[in-house]
C-alpha cells in the first residue's frame, strides 16, 4: 500500500473555484475529500503552510502544518518528511511543484500531480 503525503495548498490551488475567499474552508473541503481515499484504505498526510485560526481536524489522515512560516514552508516540510522516512519509496507525494517534485523523487518518492489527484478524488465522490 502507499502512503500519500499531500501537498495541500497546491492541490487546492489547482482549481480557480473560489477558494481564495476563504482559505480554511478551501482546507477543511480538501481534507474531508483526503478521508475518501482514507476510507479506501490508503494512510495519507496532508501537509499545509501556516495553520488558520479554526484549522481542519480530522481522525483518518493525518493533518500538519509547516513548522516555520514563509514562502514554501510546506514544501519544507514535505521534503522533511520524505527525507526522514524509512522508506521513501512506498510514498507518493501530490504536488505539481517541479521544485518539491525533483528534492522528494531523490529520496525515491513518486510524485503525483494534483490533477491527478482530483480525478481520484472526484470519482470516489461520484460513488
Amino acid at each position: 500500500m502507499a502512503r500519500w503525503i499531500v501537498d495541500g495548498m497546491n492541490v487546492i490551488g489547482s482549481r480557480p473555484d473560489g477558494w481564495w475567499r476563504d482559505r480554511p474552508a478551501a482546507m477543511r473541503r480538501l481534507v474531508a475529500e483526503l478521508e475518501r481515499l482514507a476510507d479506501e484504505g490508503e494512510d495519507v498526510t496532508v501537509v499545509f503552510e501556516a495553520k488558520p485560526r479554526d484549522p481542519p481536524r480530522s481522525d483518518r489522515i493525518g493533518v500538519e502544518f509547516a513548522r516555520r512560516g514563509g514562502r514554501d514552508a510546506a514544501d519544507d516540510e514535505i521534503a522533511r518528511l520524505v527525507a526522514s522516512d524509512p522508506d521513501p519509496a512506498s510514498l507518493r507525494v501530490v504536488t505539481s511543484d517541479r521544485g518539491l517534485g525533483a528534492r522528494v523523487r531523490k529520496h525515491g518518492a513518486e510524485v503525483v500531480g494534483a490533477a491527478q489527484l482530483r480525478r481520484r478524488l472526484d470519482e470516489l465522490a461520484a460513488r
